[in-house]
């Protein structure tokens, strides 16, 4: 027996797929793409990806056009027709084919309910998890494996592996649900440890010559929070001030730690007013964010990096905010400095 045809394999997928020449021209269509938008083949092609779906997700149309680099996105609210869903979107450059692009759709609704006695269904994202959680297995059991070949003074990096490995698979799992998933357990942590994880982490990836200066609080109390979605913001913000900062004359990044008075906010979970008197604050003396993108990005598919996907702040975002804090962007233009902040409430 012959193997499957790459047609036939496309008409086997249970995700819709599209294939969108430059300017989104839909040039073909599997059948479930058909059947999820609700119109047959011979009229979607020749017609834009805009004729037939929008997209509320801010900047995701630019993305789109842009046809430069992938894009991943949970749970957009959408419009098919006259139809609103909420859909997962896989988008993908042609390679050697530049302004070709594959769209992947899956519907939430129809993956996420299920009868009683029904099977779940399984989607691309869970897909993407399980490929990547398999490679972290690998290389968690091959740091322990080498481990027990060093000596005990040499085993500190061995370790890092692993809590690293550890952090990242806990990190795909909460990236599979971003927009849904309900809010990680909260513990007393300490916000110093945390920062210095944080630097581990990214000193190991390499030396760049950029001067990070601690200015740290030693008498802080420890914060409430989750200590691995903690050093995951503090690994973003830092490594972002590196990015940032690089080609500057004399690069240079400061943490800074401190306790602060007066800042409330009304936790809609909690029901009530939570203090957040510490704050930790990761300053760069980098160009700064674009002026017209200060106000957004925080936002989804917000990024002033060539290759950037945008979804790194939004991430930190929601990591801070499911442990009741608040991160904040200021650019002092005099000084050159940007800052950024989170603030966290204390633990009792």
């Amino acid at each position: 027996m012959s193997e499957p045809q790459p047609a036939e394999q496309l008409a086997s997928l249970s995700s819709a797929v599209l294939l969108l020449g430059p300017g989104l021209v839909i040039k073909s269509v599997n059948p479930a793409a058909e059947q999820l938008i609700g119109i047959g083949a011979k009229r979607l092609i020749g017609r834009t990806l805009g004729d037939i779906a929008q997209f509320d997700e801010t900047h995701l149309g630019e993305r789109l056009e842009r046809a430069d680099s992938p894009i991943s996105a949970l749970s957009v609210k959408s419009r098919l027709g006259q139809r609103e869903r909420k859909l997962d979107l896989i988008l993908s450059p042609v390679i050697d084919h530049p302004g070709w692009q594959m769209l992947a759709m899956n519907d939430v609704g129809a993956t996420e309910t299920l009868g009683e006695g029904d099977e779940p269904f399984v989607r691309a994202p869970a897909v993407l998890a399980h490929e990547i959680k398999n490679p972290l297995s690998a290389i968690r059991g091959a740091a322990q494996l080498l481990a027990r070949k060093l000596q005990a003074g040499d085993q500190a990096m061995t370790q890092l592996i692993t809590d690293e490995v550890d952090r990242i698979a806990k990190l795909v799992d909460r990236m599979q649900s971003l927009g849904r998933e309900k809010p990680e357990p909260v513990a007393p942590c300490n916000l110093h440890e945390a920062v210095r994880r944080a630097i581990s982490v990214i000193s190991a990836a390499g030396e760049d010559g950029i001067e990070l200066r601690e200015e740290f609080d030693p008498s802080l109390p420890e914060v409430l929070g989750n200590e691995d979605g903690l050093v995951q913001v503090l690994i973003n913000l830092i490594s972002n001030a590196r990015d940032a900062s690089h080609d500057t004359a004399n690069p240079q990044i400061v943490i800074r730690t401190r306790f602060v008075s007066g800042l409330v906010l009304t936790a809609i979970r909690l029901g009530r007013p939570v203090k957040l008197p510490i704050e930790i604050r990761i300053s760069d003396n980098g160009p700064g964010v674009p002026p017209e993108l200060r106000e957004h990005i925080f936002e989804p598919f917000v990024t002033s990096k060539k290759n950037g996907q945008g979804l790194g702040l939004a991430l930190v975002n929601k990591l801070v905010r499911d442990m009741n804090g608040r991160i904040s962007h200021e650019r002092d233009d005099a000084e050159g400095w940007t800052h950024f902040k989170v603030h966290l409430p204390v633990a009792r």
